[in-house]
């Protein structure tokens, strides 16, 4: 419904309950929305839901019929300087998780997950999302599911033939802001993983994400 607040409640939802309203929330939605009434979701599930009398609960009613667009995309990316763009855009286009991997060449190793988390959030509520992505502990480029992997591949910017829709794969992979190197290329190479042209410029890390998983969701 258009112009109604978004809010994901990270609990077990169904109708007729009634939710202690959070100070945040009873913020947003008293002097930002200046509404008592807001949609909430999880799980792939929207209610309508309204803020009772007292100010003090928020009363969850009939389900939605609103369909979560979400995917079934994992993207898996060496966390950068602007993770949090990447995140953001990345929810918006309806990944279904995050794995942080660390690359040679990652050199973003202290990230304010909770941070990033509140950010998936935010921007799940305002793509009109049912769902909101997880975002699961950080693993070495070795341990990567290689076969069937798409990784956004920069030797398309020096002359390398490559396609640029991939429509059969749900997991993708995003180097860190100086590439992968030439023993990750060859690891990739050999165990099944394939590349994916983004154009024949050298993109940053936050906008070849988001371009990636628009050419693999197509």
């Amino acid at each position: 419904m258009k112009n109604i607040p978004r809010i994901f409640l990270d609990t077990e939802l169904k109708d007729g309950i009634q939710i202690p309203l959070l100070r945040e929330i009873s913020h947003y939605l008293a002097h930002v929305m200046r509404t008592k009434n807001c949609l909430v979701f999880n799980d792939g599930l929207e209610f309508s839901a309204t803020v009772s009398d007292d100010g003090k609960f928020l009363n969850v009613g009939n389900k939605t019929n609103h369909m979560d667009p979400s995917g079934d995309i994992t993207l898996f990316f060496a966390p950068i300087k602007k993770t949090d763009d990447m995140l953001n855009m990345a929810t918006q286009l309806g990944v279904k998780q995050f794995v942080p991997v660390m690359t040679e060449r990652t050199v973003m190793n202290h990230i304010n997950w909770e941070r990033m988390k509140k950010i998936v959030i935010e921007a799940s509520e305002q793509s009109n999302r049912n769902s909101v992505p997880t975002i699961l502990s950080p693993i070495k480029f070795e341990q990567l599911p290689f076969p069937g992997l798409i990784f956004a591949d920069e030797r398309a910017a020096y002359g390398a033939e490559l396609p640029t829709i991939i429509t059969d794969a749900k997991n993708i992979l995003v180097g860190p802001e100086g590439g992968f190197s030439d023993a990750e290329f060859k690891v990739l190479d050999k165990n099944g993983a394939r590349g994916i042209s983004l154009g024949k410029t050298i993109l940053r890390a936050e906008l070849a994400a988001p371009i990636a998983i628009a050419r693999v969701m197509k």
